[in-house]
């Protein structure tokens, strides 16, 4: 195990990254950092763990990752690593990846290649809904916007058994948005900003159902017709939203602490 000032130190000499790696590699970096820092802003983590991956786009067969022991709000472009598909480091340095994290995401990444980013989360609200027999409930307008998007994954221990890889991924299909019964959300894009905002929308519509449930009145629900009309329109809106939501949101985090592109 790495202790502070070793980790500190290795942490240290990534900080000139930006000249070691592709244009294309480096803004890829920069982007997954970002979706790091926007998760934290949300309080959407769990200590150091959960993760988030990206392709990397020079080597369709390695990803960008956290290295274990950071929080989420110390992830840098920099400090991101690179594995391969069973989370085995491809590059010399003295850092690891969470062994949990690459049974989930290893599986989805090699079973999927138009799976770009995969985000994973255990929060209060995520794991309370992965708990209820009945699952996400079409109640709200974001939860319409994951209709028909839903596929979910019984509860087998902690992620570290490889025989769940082909359970999780037959379970999952051609679905992007997963609950782990039990465990929490997981949402998959083409690219890190589908993914993240798969995940902000599923988040709140879980918030938004475990406060409902509590206020002990019947809970309308829309038609089925409804529910797919809205989930079609979420679809089609990146012709007028055009990326200006997640431009916003790396407006915030420039104010915040711009050391996410470092």
């Amino acid at each position: 195990m790495i202790d502070n000032n070793a980790l500190a130190e290795l942490l240290q000499e990534r900080k000139s990254l930006k000249n070691q790696v592709s244009e294309q590699e480096w803004k890829a970096r920069v982007e997954l950092a970002a979706c790091y820092r926007l998760i934290a802003h949300f309080k959407m983590t769990d200590w150091i763990y959960n993760h988030i991956s990206a392709r990397a786009p020079d080597s369709h067969e390695h990803y960008l990752i956290n290295p274990f022991g950071l929080l989420y709000e110390e992830i840098s472009a920099s400090n991101l690593v690179k594995v391969d598909v069973t989370g085995k480091l491809v590059e010399d340095v003295a850092l690891d990846v969470n062994p949990a994290a690459f049974v989930i995401h290893g599986a989805i990444h090699n079973a999927r290649p138009d799976v770009g980013c995969i985000l994973h989360t255990h929060t209060a609200a995520g794991v309370g809904v992965a708990a209820q027999k009945h699952g996400l409930l079409p109640i709200s307008q974001h939860a319409f916007k994951v209709y028909d998007r839903i596929a979910y994954h019984d509860f087998e221990g902690i992620a570290l058994d490889l025989e769940e890889q082909q359970r999780l991924v037959a379970d999952i299909g051609k679905k992007d948005v997963l609950i782990l019964r039990n465990h929490g959300l997981l949402t998959m894009g083409k690219g890190v900003r589908e993914a993240f905002e798969l995940m902000f929308y599923l988040e709140r519509a879980c918030q938004i159902q475990l406060a409902a449930l509590t206020g002990g009145s019947e809970l309308i629900h829309p038609s089925a017709g409804v529910c797919e009309r809205t989930c079609q329109q979420f679809a089609g809106d990146d012709s007028f939203v055009q990326g200006r939501d997640w431009q916003a949101l790396l407006r915030l985090l420039d104010r915040i602490d711009p050391s996410y592109k470092d």
